[in-house]
């Protein structure tokens, strides 16, 4: 692996959990989802540093970032543009939304109703939207970071199943524990700390990152061990409907970013017990009587499945 991109990496991770304390698995999560090329979900109550960390990763990354506060009344031309007749130019004339950003940070995203759902779905799976019959591409690297309270709040609608298949990830932050609490207490406003954070990458430097992902080697026997676990997702026995062949990919690409985050050029049967929660346990309902949430049924499910 280049070293210069490994010491970039860890600058990355480094620089972030200066803002976002105490952590640093759940930063390592983020950078791997973005090295993976995949959109980002993270699900949790209010408060506990969502909208931070993705402002934070936009910033470190040299991204340009657009927030938009997803509500009721969000209408898909709020999110995605409008063209408004000029006078003097005597013609219409596009005015881009939020969306057109590098990184959008989707805040609350299961406030909206379903069209405008579906505006961003467009988005997520083509980067590229459309707008009165003109498609339009949306800027390179994109990436999509959203926010979800719990469903049993008021005023959330749960996503569709489609689309949560678009985000290649699903973590929760969780309260802070005791001491990164007293620090977080007694240090300065966090969100005044991403003012004094600078771009460890740049733009061309994340798309080099991505394509060295691409070339971490996945054997033969790492193939095999991924799809008994995929076959047992499909067996009926722990989840009512298993993964379709894109999870499966999408799986793959997490462990290989994971592997890369650990300076290894090669994925090993950790990479894929470790990303398994955050990249399959949002698409996946625990079968019937299962009496557990979706991310301990992934687990005993993984603790049930031979290594190769």
């Amino acid at each position: 692996m280049d070293k210069a991109l490994a010491a970039q990496l860890t600058t990355l991770v480094d620089q972030i959990s200066t803002v976002i304390v105490g952590k640093r698995p759940q930063i390592e999560d983020c950078v791997a989802c973005m090295l993976a090329g995949g959109h980002l979900l993270i699900e949790d109550v209010p408060g506990v540093g969502k909208t931070t960390l993705a402002h934070a990763l936009a910033v470190s990354l040299g991204l340009r970032f657009s927030r938009t506060q997803f509500t009721a009344d969000l209408m898909p031309s709020d999110l995605i543009g409008v063209s408004v007749y000029e006078r003097s130019k005597e013609s219409f004339v596009f005015h881009p939304g939020p969306v057109f950003a590098q990184v959008l940070l989707a805040d609350e995203i299961n406030r909206a109703g379903p069209k405008t759902q579906s505006a961003l779905l467009e988005a997520m799976e083509e980067h590229q939207v459309t707008v009165e019959g003109e498609t339009r591409a949306l800027p390179e690297p994109f990436f999509v970071i959203a926010t979800q309270n719990p469903s049993d709040q008021l005023g959330t609608y749960p996503l569709p199943e489609s689309q949560l298949d678009r985000f290649l990830m699903c973590i929760t932050l969780g309260y802070p524990d005791q001491l990164s609490e007293r620090a977080l207490l007694a240090g300065q406003d966090r969100r005044e700390a991403i003012h004094g954070l600078r771009a460890v990458m740049t733009p061309p430097e994340l798309v080099v990152a991505q394509k060295a992902v691409q070339q971490v080697h996945a054997s033969e026997a790492l193939l095999d061990y991924l799809q008994a676990l995929i076959a047992a997702t499909r067996s009926g026995r722990w989840f009512a409907e298993g993964l379709s062949p894109r999870a499966g990919i999408a799986v793959l690409r997490a462990a290989r970013a994971r592997a890369l985050l650990g300076r290894r050029d090669y994925v090993a049967p950790d990479d894929v017990q470790y990303v398994l929660p955050q990249t399959i346990a949002h698409r996946l309902v625990p079968a019937a009587g299962a009496g557990r949430g979706r991310v301990e049924q992934v687990r005993a499910m993984v603790a049930a499945v031979a290594l190769p």
